[in-house]
Parts: structure tokens; sequence; C-alpha cells
């Protein structure tokens, strides 16, 4: 297993562990995922209100997992010119992380069913109330 040091992720509350196990089952090498992790994050900052009106969701560390239908995902990546590989890894990789958090919050089921995703989005301060 690696560390998180090995593939930089930057802001994107995605750890290079989970890209690395991403990018072992798909088609992008794991920088081109972590490249396009970075760019859906930057359009997902601020989009909390949105998903916690209709996604269950647990925070853990400053990081917000939420539990969406694959759906609501698949809208979701249609704003971006990703590759369908591409999309598919990115979605895997907020998947993973989504379900370590629902794993980690005390009480959280961390099961996601076929026709769920996850999204994962960092917290900043002024949105802590």
């Amino acid at each position: 297993m690696t560390n998180d040091a090995t593939v930089e992720t930057g802001e994107a509350p995605i750890t290079g562990t989970v890209v690395e196990r991403v990018a072992e089952g798909v088609d992008p090498e794991p920088s081109a995922i972590a490249d396009a992790l970075l760019a859906l994050n930057a359009e997902l900052l601020g989009r909390h209100a949105a998903f916690e009106r209709t996604a269950d969701y647990v925070t853990v560390d400053g990081t917000r997992a939420y539990r969406i239908d694959r759906d609501e995902w698949a809208t979701l990546i249609d704003d971006f010119d990703f590759g369908e590989a591409t999309a598919a890894a990115v979605r895997l990789a907020h998947t993973e992380q989504a379900r370590l958090l629902f794993a980690a919050s005390v009480g959280a089921d961390d099961r996601f069913s076929p026709d769920e995703a996850g999204v994962v989005i960092g917290i900043d301060t002024a949105e802590q109330f």
C-alpha cells in the first residue's frame, strides 16, 4: 500500500491512496485522475446546501461526504469535458473516499447501493457556522 504523498491531490479532498487504488482498475493514470478531481473540486466548493437538501451525509475532519443517486452524479459530471474513462475514475474515487468517511463516522451506514455514488467536498470555515 502506498502513502498519501505518492499522488498529489492538492486541494481535492480525495487521498492519494484512494486515487492509486482506483487507478489500478481503470485506464487513466493517477496524475490524470488527480487533475480531474481538482477541476471537479473547484466546482463543488460552495454546493453543500444543494446536496444537503437531497442526500444523506457525514462530516469527518473538515470533509463532508454525500451519498447521492447515480443519475444525480451523471448530471453533475456532464458539466465537464472528461472522457468516459476519466469520468468513471472520478466517480469511483469520490465514492471510495465517501465510503471511507461514512465508515469513520460513528453510526453511519457505509454501504452504498449500486445506484448510489459518493461526493466528497472539503468544508471551509465560513460554512461551518
